[in-house]
């Protein structure tokens, strides 16, 4: 059953050998696959390759797992809101109070180019060099401005307002104008003009608080502000004048001309383009010719096309229109008219007849630009008059004065109508340029009453000074503004369009509280405001273009005050 077998050898292979060599293999065959290695046949290759993938290992893979922790949190935030809810709440408030302020689109697209000019300006200045800024030292009121809650919008509307009317009504100064002579005798300025071509200013100089007759000598001065050369402490032309000169006028039309009336009563032309003797024409002292001093002087055009005689109005109650005659170099009377109390408009007669003066004394004359017939007088004691040159009553002169007159030339009562009157002097009247109607007086009572020529009380008071108000003058080319010069030497500049009493922009002289005693638009440079003062000297101011340039709805704003009925 069972019987001997003789079976071959059985061995086995040593792992750790083969081991050894297939690694070795591996790392040579990877670096043949790697090079591409040229292999002579297809089972070579499957030989080479089953080899590999047997013998190939490869290193255990060790991993990690880590964990960060912070102990602390911190929480930051923004103090501003975006830009587009802060728009969203601004434009909400607005369309419920308004949906524009007026003008307002008008005023940034004006100053745009100016805010921007002086941006880059202040960019290049070194007014701040050296000066270091405390960033620690932060107040908190002021860091709690910086937030803009919509709950204070309108606080902040408001605030914008007034810094609105800050920076668009501007005026600087550009030169304090003054002549030694006058400064030593220490004159006041008492009446100044612009010529035609508005490069040349002219200041009249005597005394605004002498109560009785004067004989101080005077001058009229002019200054050239265009001149390159200009010296302000020193004028360009000095005119000696005997005595002191009320009121002085250039020309319409030749701007060397200027007339002026004197505290004498006398009316003398000069020309400035003569550099001796520039007295052209004067009245001299006759029976004709005022006897009482001369405050108000103007230029009336004559029937003859382009011809101008003077008209000179004195607190003698005369009102006398003379013409030129430069071959003997008199001023001829041409038309003379008187106010006389008893012939005063019935609305004022009660007013006027208690003075126990036969004349109307004359401080103020206005000439209409619309209507040539027409000019307007204001007195000492507070009347407010419409005359006519048309007018063909006698005036009722006494028997004293009618031996003196020249009978070939009677005297007319020129008052048609007669405004509400006042308590006090009236100083200063001027007519609109833009209305027919409208014109302003102004007195020591220290208001600014806007008239109508067809109503006899004010549309329209505003309270400008608590002291008087020397003169008052409408912008030549804004038909809403008008300024007023002051006893406390300040002048008010008034925008009507902006429905508010208080002023738009304030002049202060500095002089020490002297007073501003006249003051001049330039009607061609229409930026420049003359403003003449008692201490002697006489400003130029520039104005911003909010003050010259007219804006879209003036006019139609000017008819809506004009056609108020007065209360």
């Amino acid at each position: 059953m069972f019987s001997d077998e003789t079976l071959d050898c059985v061995g086995v292979e040593s792992l750790w050998r083969k081991s050894q060599r297939l690694t070795q293999q591996s790392s040579r065959y990877g670096h043949m696959l790697n090079c591409k290695p040229r292999v002579e046949s297809r089972g070579e290759l499957n030989h080479v390759l089953s080899s590999f993938q047997r013998g190939c290992q490869t290193k255990a893979v060790t991993s990690a797992e880590a964990e960060v922790q912070t102990v602390v949190t911190t929480a930051t935030s923004s103090q501003t809101q975006p830009q587009d809810q802060l728009a969203e709440h601004l434009l909400t408030h607005l369309s419920l109070q308004e949906a524009e302020p007026p003008g307002l689109q008008d005023f940034l697209g004006r100053v745009e180019a100016m805010v921007i000019r002086e941006l880059a300006k202040n960019a290049k200045s070194h007014a701040f060099d050296g000066f270091q800024v405390n960033w620690e030292d932060r107040s908190q009121s002021v860091s709690r401005r910086a937030v803009l809650d919509p709950t204070h919008m309108g606080h902040f509307l408001e605030l914008f307002s007034q810094m609105y009317d800050l920076f668009s009504y501007n005026v600087s100064c550009l030169h304090c104008l003054q002549d030694p002579s006058a400064q030593e005798k220490g004159l006041h300025v008492t009446s100044m003009s612009w010529n035609c071509t508005g490069s040349v200013v002219a200041g009249a100089y005597g005394r605004i608080d002498d109560g009785d007759w004067s004989t101080e000598a005077s001058y009229v001065c002019t200054w050239n502000v265009d001149r390159r050369g200009l010296n302000p402490k020193q004028a360009d032309l000095t005119i000696d004048v005997s005595t002191a000169v009320m009121a002085i006028s250039f020309h319409p039309t030749r701007p060397s001309l200027i007339a002026g009336g004197l505290y004498s009563g006398e009316v003398v032309v000069w020309d400035t383009s003569k550099s001796q003797d520039s007295v052209v024409a004067q009245t001299g002292m006759s029976a004709q010719s005022h006897r009482e001093a001369v405050y108000q002087v103007a230029w009336v055009p004559l029937e003859k096309r382009g011809e101008f005689g003077v008209l000179s109005a004195s607190s003698g109650g005369r009102v006398l229109l003379w013409t030129l005659d430069p071959d003997p170099g008199t001023l001829v009377l041409h038309a003379g008219y008187a106010l006389i109390t008893q012939q005063v408009p019935h609305s004022s007669s009660a007013h006027t007849k208690a003075r126990g003066s036969s004349h109307v004394g004359i401080t103020s004359l206005a000439l209409a630009p619309w209507d040539p017939d027409t000019f307007l007088v204001g007195s000492e004691g507070g009347l407010l008059l419409k005359c006519s040159f048309s007018s063909q009553t006698p005036a009722a002169v006494p028997s004293s004065q009618d031996q003196d007159q020249d009978h070939s030339l009677a005297l007319k009562a020129p008052a048609v109508f007669s405004f509400r009157p006042r308590r006090s002097p009236i100083h200063a009247i001027h007519c609109s340029p833009f209305h027919r109607n409208l014109f302003l007086s102004v007195g020591t009572d220290g208001l600014a009453h806007l008239h109508s020529l067809l109503q006899a009380s004010p549309l329209l008071s505003l309270r400008v000074s608590d002291a008087y108000v020397f003169d008052v003058s409408w912008s030549p080319t804004r038909p809403l503004v008008f300024a007023a010069a002051t006893g406390h030497g300040v002048v008010q500049i008034f925008d009507l369009g902006r429905r508010s009493a208080r002023p738009v922009a304030t002049i202060e002289h500095g002089s020490g509280g002297k007073a501003a005693t006249c003051l001049a638009f330039n009607a061609a440079n229409t930026d420049l405001l003359a403003v003449g003062n008692m201490d002697g000297t006489l400003n130029i101011w520039h104005l911003s273009s909010d003050l010259t340039k007219q804006g879209p709805r003036e006019i139609a704003q000017l008819e809506q005050l004009a056609n108020e009925v007065a209360e």
